[in-house]
């Protein structure tokens, strides 16, 4: 909120798309707290905003506020549980926060959503190697009871109804005391790693620390004392957890025990003593290559892998897991070529992947191997193969999701073959699954799908009706990359509508200039006939009687006659 001169509150001044995007840029400029004062402008405008809300948990993490990470992530998700960033915020926030096993409840609950995403993947990963360093390889724990310690219990017990003070002996206290003790003696053997962990907070620690050994100042029988030993004691519990987590992020112990398992101690170094953990985790190191953009590491992992479980017997690893991970290295080995742009080598692997699915009756693997070939022959242009790979793997889909992924690259592929039907039938298909998903984005991907079609089968209006649709869904995402393509593609269908009016309009006058031409010439014709007509035809009987009468007149004598012929006679009278 802002405030004018005279102290009156007032609206933010900008919008809150632009609130957004300016804590996005300053985020990924690493200026956190600035952005993160913009996420809070933005959230005063939209407080519900659920892309925010995470947009603001990824600030508090990078901060440090863990805490408030979690309530904006839980926020998010208030309303649709299903929100998949909200999902993944949440678990990230968990993870910081050292929950380790609730972080990966929710990393495994998003990739149940959203199987083709690596970032749940990796959490899951991430999550069980730090639950498995916590606690330790049940194989390595090695329980050992060694005398009878009774006597330390009877000691303990002695000591607390010695110390115990008049009016006040809840048990709870004489175990923080306990706890006191073990903490101290746990950063008295680990007083280095700790300090390293901590960095500038083990300057806190210390401090803390002092503060719990003053009697004086921490005497629980007051009030005051009370309130400071609860206030010290969370703190310092605080910074144990955070010593705990940042140990499980750089396990210092468990890189030691790995260094000497690879040493040997005389064992067989080509054979890993536990070959099963051995596969899983290089199959973790070739996925994050590929997911890092490093496809020439996850390649030599690969292949060195692939050797590794071709020497290993059945008794190291069963007969049935051992074609899973060959065809599962074929999977990688093929997306790190695709990623090189060796296509041939590429589909050479993902179709001996299939090869051993289908040898194997390994129904998951045959699924991915015909997602990948679809995927290599449609980057290439072969676009009916992809369709055939496309078309075999529809019936082992497992969600709707996965389903309007399928539907709208047939579709695709349809459009670029030009089978427009085919494409429109596709499209359609792939809204339904997307809506029954109820996936925004692919909705948006699926109409735009559609619009495209209706466009190529020259039906404009259908396809204007469609591409608003799509710019409605955008607009809703907030996505301006597709507000201003849709927005594009429906001026470029408008001026095609316009230029179809004006050809048939001209077509229309240019029959009509047709036809008038058409008329004029017969016009022309018949005058024509009629003239030689004319010149041809007899004369006509004219009418005699009239003409008789006419010459009657004309013989007939004039007055001027008459008189000279009085004239006359008077002369010779």
């Amino acid at each position: 909120m802002y405030e004018d001169e005279d102290g009156s509150e007032e609206q933010p001044k900008s919008s809150f798309s632009i609130y957004v995007a300016e804590g996005d840029v300053l985020f990924k400029q690493g200026e956190y707290k600035k952005a993160l004062e913009s996420y809070n402008t933005a959230l005063e405008i939209e407080p519900t905003d659920k892309g925010c809300l995470v947009a603001r948990s990824k600030c508090y993490l990078q901060l440090g506020d863990s805490q408030a990470a979690l309530k904006d992530a839980e926020a998010a998700l208030s309303e649709d549980k299903e929100f998949i960033k909200g999902l993944y915020q949440k678990a990230e926030a968990l993870y910081q926060m050292g929950d380790f096993e609730m972080a990966l409840v929710f990393y495994h609950r998003g990739h149940k959503l959203r199987t083709e995403l690596e970032e749940f993947r990796l959490g899951i990963q991430k999550a069980q190697e730090a639950i498995d360093n916590s606690v330790g390889s049940p194989s390595k724990v090695k329980l050992e009871n060694k005398g009878d310690l009774s006597s330390f219990y009877k000691q303990d017990e002695s000591k607390q109804k010695g110390k115990a003070r008049a009016g006040y002996s809840k048990p709870i206290k004489q175990d923080d005391k306990n706890k006191q003790r073990d903490r101290r003696n746990k950063s008295q053997t680990s007083d280095k790693t700790c300090k390293q962990l901590l960095g500038e907070l083990y300057a806190d620690k210390e401090y803390l620390e002092k503060l719990l050994k003053d009697n004086d100042l921490t005497n629980q029988d007051t009030d005051s004392g009370k309130a400071i030993y609860d206030l010290v004691t969370d703190g310092l519990n605080y910074l144990d957890t955070r010593t705990d987590f940042w140990r499980q992020q750089k396990p210092m112990y468990a890189r030691k025990r790995d260094k000497e398992e690879a040493k040997g101690k005389g064992k067989d170094k080509q054979k890993p003593s536990d070959p099963a953990k051995y596969v899983l985790k290089q199959l973790e190191e070739i996925d994050e290559a590929l997911a890092d953009g490093r496809p020439q590491d996850a390649l030599k992992l690969a292949k060195d892998t692939e050797k590794t479980v071709n020497k290993l017997s059945d008794d190291d690893l069963s007969e049935s897991s051992k074609p899973d991970v060959l065809s599962n290295l074929q999977s990688c080995m093929g997306n790190a070529y695709l990623d090189m742009n060796k296509v041939e080598q590429a589909l050479t692997h993902h179709k001996e992947d299939l090869k051993i699915a289908e040898k194997n009756n390994l129904e998951d693997a045959k699924s991915r191997a015909l997602d990948n070939l679809g995927r290599v022959y449609a980057r290439t242009g072969k676009f009916q193969e992809a369709i055939d790979c496309w078309e075999k793997k529809l019936p082992m889909t497992k969600s709707a999701l996965e389903s309007t992924w399928l539907y709208h690259e047939i579709g695709r592929c349809y459009l670029e073959l030009g089978n427009f039907d085919q494409a429109l039938d596709y499209g359609e298909k792939s809204k339904s699954a997307a809506e029954e998903a109820e996936d925004q984005v692919w909705q948006l991907n699926a109409s735009v799908l559609i619009a495209q079609s209706y466009v190529k089968l020259n039906d404009l209006q259908a396809a204007i009706d469609a591409f608003e649709r799509s710019l409605d869904m955008a607009k809703l995402q907030e996505d301006e990359a597709a507000v201003e393509a849709i927005t594009k593609a429906i001026e470029d269908t408008n001026e095609k509508i316009v230029q179809g009016i004006k050809e048939g309009d001209d077509e229309e006058k240019k029959d009509v200039d047709e036809t008038e031409e058409e008329e004029q010439v017969v016009e022309e014709k018949g005058d024509e006939e009629a003239e030689k007509g004319d010149e041809e035809k007899p004369v006509e009987d004219k009418d005699w009687s009239n003409l008789a009468g006419d010459k009657a007149d004309d013989d007939k004598p004039s007055d001027d006659d008459n008189k000279d012929k009085d004239s006359l006679l008077d002369k010779d009278e």
